[in-house]
């Protein structure tokens, strides 16, 4: 396995990426792109071999995410905003993001969709921390009867969204009810702020599994996935910011 300094640049050599906490992505600018693989190894990278927790890894990605959130609705009057989470580490992002945007004023309803015991790890952690802050979840179950109903009831009066459903893990094609939840908040109607990756966009492909998330903004770690920069990929991921989780390979430091 490569070292995650080693992996294959956008264009050639970095622009800015490690300068500072986030950047948007333009095709003329030089970004690091990688691979879920690759991705897979910086993680691994930055937790065993640095030794930070992955814990702080996920505080510094939503912490991000939160930060970009907060700069689109600057304009909006008494903002709500709505994160539907999954039971994985995307949905410990969704956390996290929830957690600064209330730290913030900005009244924020999290939505746990799926069965909570599944909910494990640094992902857990988060979800915690949030309850004892007197914010536990709604929860949503995809299979039940009229689960997309109640997806427009509990966003009707969200002015962003935020998808921290899936992340960058996701293979093979998406099969009921998490199709049918994702076209049902794609039908919201509202701006959707996807955590890493569009939910349902396949990394490395950059094509739908199915269906995929039509975010107006996509927060990416780390750097460009392999697939974002497939021409069918931009319908989804909207614009394109890349966020740093904290650490950075040597090589990339200038």
């Amino acid at each position: 396995m490569r070292l995650p300094w080693e992996f294959p640049i956008l264009t050639a050599g970095l622009h800015g990426l490690y300068k500072g906490v986030m950047e948007k992505y333009t095709p003329d600018k030089k970004f690091r792109v990688m691979s879920r693989e690759e991705v897979r190894a910086v993680d691994s990278w930055a937790i065993e071999q640095i030794g930070v927790p992955g814990v702080v890894l996920m505080e510094n990605a939503g912490r991000s995410c939160a930060e970009l959130i907060r700069e689109k609705l600057a304009g909006v009057d008494n903002p709500r905003v709505c994160v539907f989470c999954g039971t994985g580490n995307n949905g410990g992002d969704g956390y996290v993001i929830a957690r600064h945007l209330l730290n913030a004023g900005i009244r924020t309803k999290v939505v746990l969709c799926g069965d909570r015991r599944k909910v494990r790890g640094d992902a857990r952690i988060n979800l915690e921390i949030l309850e004892r802050l007197d914010h536990p979840p709604e929860s949503l179950d995809p299979a039940e009867a009229g689960a997309a109903a109640r997806v427009t009831a509990l966003a009707v009066d969200a002015d962003m969204v935020v998808d921290a459903l899936f992340g960058t893990g996701l293979q093979g094609e998406l099969s009921e009810p998490y199709r049918s939840l994702i076209e049902a908040i794609n039908a919201l109607r509202r701006p959707i702020v996807a955590v890493d990756i569009p939910s349902g966009l396949d990394c490395d492909t950059g094509e739908p599994l199915g269906t995929a998330i039509r975010a107006a903004y996509t927060v990416t770690f780390v750097a460009v996935k392999k697939g974002f920069v497939a021409s069918a990929a931009a319908r989804y991921t909207g614009d394109l910011y890349i966020a740093s989780i904290g650490v950075e390979p040597p090589a990339a430091r200038e």
